[in-house]
């Protein structure tokens, strides 16, 4: 059966205003979302991943703009028709009035920076319900206070009519979820989700959206640079650099078998337990200044194995089988045959091994 596709960026270029100069943060994103599946977008601080789905969900600051492409998202419309509409020729309103939390919402990593501290947790969950669904207060309590049994809150009732400052970071978290769910939206965008969490209730949090998204067949989106995140929770993988996607497909082609060596990286630098080295990997150098015009591919000045073509033209995304697309000259027919470092690949035969 075909899969139902839900968003497709096509060519996103996104760019900033600043003192010193543009900035040009998303350079030709492309990618697609569909129906119950999870796609985790990760990289390192600053490769553009909030900047790509906050377009999405019409979230724009005053000196950032769109130069270029199209966000295509498919719902159900109230007469049960399929529409499809183009996220980026709508206005900042149309978006937060007709998407918005009804379509697609959004858990931010903060939830202290996300919620209003002088308004009870059950007033911001209904808040939403009211606007898009103009139910009665009663109606929209009943469902805000279901909603918080189901995320995990106990006693609920209680917890409606405290403040965020009176609930732990997880609690915290979770009325965030609660917020994002209470309009029933089609896809949900995790933005750093764990990152405020203590570690002893990350698991906790990643069941509970997993347990959500199967009972409710959510689209999830998760934006982290947290790769044993994504180990736990994927379908599909997206690496991005430098505001450009460079290594795509599934879970298991992008772990077992990582073709881009910035991916190489990211996993080389994921702790591992059962090594006997006491060195910890980093990539070496630092992200490129994105106000300058790029020449050739972005990670070549920290690329190893960079070829002489690196430093002159960028590199498209070649398909290197199944669903795997790689952005790197090395997979080029006629580059020289490069294989990854061999401790990555002692690690990965590791991790294929505790997987079965």
């Amino acid at each position: 059966m075909e899969k139902e596709r839900v968003l497709s960026i096509r060519d996103l270029l996104i760019s900033f205003d600043t003192a010193n100069g543009t900035v040009n943060a998303i350079c030709g994103m492309r990618f697609d979302v569909f129906k119950g599946e999870t796609l985790a977008i990760v990289g390192e601080s600053g490769s553009g991943k909030t900047v790509t789905v906050k377009a999405v969900m019409g979230i724009m600051s005053n000196n950032q703009h769109i130069d270029g492409g199209e966000i295509f998202y498919t719902y159900t419309n109230e007469a049960g028709e399929k529409v499809t509409v183009d996220i980026t020729k709508m206005s900042e309103r149309e978006v937060r009035s007709k998407i918005c939390g009804k379509h697609i919402a959004m858990v931010f990593q903060d939830p202290m920076t996300s919620l209003n501290p002088t308004v009870i947790v059950g007033k911001q969950i209904m808040e939403g319900m009211r606007e898009h669904y103009k139910i009665s207060l009663k109606e929209a309590k009943q469902r805000a206070i279901k909603l918080l049994d189901e995320v995990g809150i106990e006693n609920p009732e209680k917890r409606f009519k405290q403040y965020p400052h009176q609930l732990s970071g997880g609690m915290r978290q979770r009325v965030v979820i609660a917020i994002a769910l209470a309009c029933d939206p089609d896809i949900l965008i995790c933005d750093e989700p764990t990152t405020a969490l203590d570690v002893t209730i990350q698991w906790k949090f990643l069941e509970l959206i997993k347990k959500l998204q199967a009972e409710k067949n959510l689209t999830v989106i998760y934006i982290t640079h947290d790769l044993g995140v994504v180990a736990k929770v994927a379908d599909f993988v997206c690496v991005m650099y430098a505001g450009r996607i460079i290594e795509t497909g599934s879970i298991e082609e992008i772990y077992y078998d990582p073709r881009h060596p910035y991916t190489w990286g990211l996993l080389s630098s994921l702790p591992d337990l059962s090594t006997d080295s006491d060195r910890l990997f980093a990539i070496p150098g630092n992200p490129v200044n994105l106000l300058h015009k790029i020449k050739g591919d972005p990670f070549a000045p920290r690329n190893p194995y960079a070829l002489k073509i690196d430093f002159e033209e960028e590199p498209p995304l070649f398909d290197v089988g199944g669903t795997h697309k790689v952005a790197s000259w090395l997979c080029h027919p006629d580059a020289p045959k490069v294989e990854m470092p061999e401790s990555l690949r002692i690690k990965i035969n590791r991790m294929i091994q505790e997987e079965g």
